[in-house]
């Protein structure tokens, strides 16, 4: 059985998915993709069926009922993956801002030793295109006051772009992860960190969408910006214990 799955969250990605599916299924390694749509009005899960045929044991969806956030998402495609044995588990949005040829570089830094990778925009300066500047910054600053007031190292705490040994997922009870917006790539880094987990940083050029909406929202900042200092304050409360 292959050993790599990559989980997409979906709402409203109907001039992307296709092809992102069909890139990644073209890589020189045999990745799986596993799909969660929060009920895309727009019909991009009856696109992701249509491909299901033409990929029947590689391409997987779940369906689920309106949007309920990044985090769920996540967490829910993290216990699939798990119940079904991958050894590599990944985060990709489905938008080409990432490039899923870098899903090789994660990959391979985790059978390099690290227990996860990060595609990170932060690690050798400022690697993104077609930002505007004031996300940039925003972007930017937020793993800065991440660093600041956590304490990890980690240049780009935001990144959505992950790979996951298994051991990781199964070590950090996915149940207390809290947050379900943008503090929730925070908070996966965090408790994986303090589990005793090594994290490596694989530099990306991340790519603003060119079709489809955002899915950024000034209330994603706040929950962030607010939900760091709480998980800190949590933080002293609980136990890690090492995996």
């Amino acid at each position: 059985m292959p050993d790599s799955i990559v989980i997409i969250p979906t709402y409203n990605e109907k001039e992307n998915i296709e092809k992102m599916i069909r890139k990644v299924f073209s890589l020189p390694h045999d990745f799986h993709i596993l799909i969660i749509d929060d009920g895309s009005p727009d019909g991009t899960a009856k696109i992701i069926k249509g491909l299901m045929n033409v990929y029947p044991e590689q391409l997987f969806l779940v369906e689920r009922a309106g949007k309920q956030g990044l985090g769920t998402a996540y967490i829910h495609g993290f216990k699939w993956a798990i119940e079904h044995h991958y050894d590599y588990i990944f985060e990709m949005d489905a938008d080409f801002s990432h490039n899923p040829d870098d899903l090789l570089k994660l990959r391979q830094a985790c059978i390099d030793g690290a227990d996860a990778a990060i595609g990170s925009r932060y690690s050798t300066g400022v690697n993104v295109v077609n930002w505007p500047m004031s996300r940039v910054l925003m972007s930017y600053f937020a793993s800065v006051y991440v660093r600041f007031i956590t304490g990890i190292d980690v240049a780009d705490s935001t990144a959505g772009f992950m790979c996951y040994k298994r051991k990781v997922l199964e070590t950090i009870q996915l149940d207390k992860i809290k947050f379900v917006g943008y503090a929730f790539q925070i908070e996966m880094k965090y408790t994986t960190i303090k589990h005793g987990f090594t994290l490596v940083e694989v530099p990306i050029i991340f790519i603003n969408r060119i079709m489809g909406t955002s899915k950024m929202s000034g209330g994603i900042f706040k929950e962030a910006f607010f939900g760091v200092i709480q998980m800190k304050i949590n933080s002293i409360f609980r136990k890690y214990p090492e995996g």
